[in-house]
């Protein structure tokens, strides 16, 4: 089983960013899945997660409103688009699958990881 996250980079204060992550070796369109990130010195923090049927979302509050996750079943993906992003969004994002229960900001409910994805946010 692999997660393979992409679409990171650098961006000035203000921009966007598309990052999706794609699942291979099984099908995780019945698992909830979701986004952390980890900067330098820093534990790992929740970003966003999505159900399986994609019908519910949970934010951290520092992204609510400029961040949206959603998902792809068929393709078996699960991307993050970030918009107005700040500094503080500097991190590598990794993607992760939760294989059973329901949403969670937890990371310790969660079984899969890819292996992130740099994004540069400069002032």
């Amino acid at each position: 089983v692999q997660l393979q996250a992409f679409g990171g980079g650098l961006v000035q204060a203000g921009g966007s960013l598309r990052l999706s992550c794609a699942g291979s070796g099984r099908s995780f369109s019945n698992n909830a899945m979701g986004w952390f990130r980890q900067a330098p010195g820093k534990d790992r923090e929740f970003v966003a997660a999505i159900t399986y049927p994609g019908v519910r979302t949970l934010y951290a509050d520092s992204v609510k409103g400029r961040f949206t996750i959603s998902r792809d079943n068929p393709m078996n993906s699960v991307y993050l688009q970030m918009n107005n992003l700040k500094p503080e969004d500097t991190a590598v994002y990794l993607c992760a699958v939760r294989t059973s229960g329901w949403l969670s900001s937890k990371a310790a409910d969660f079984d899969y990881w890819g292996q992130g994805t740099q994004v540069t946010v400069s002032s």
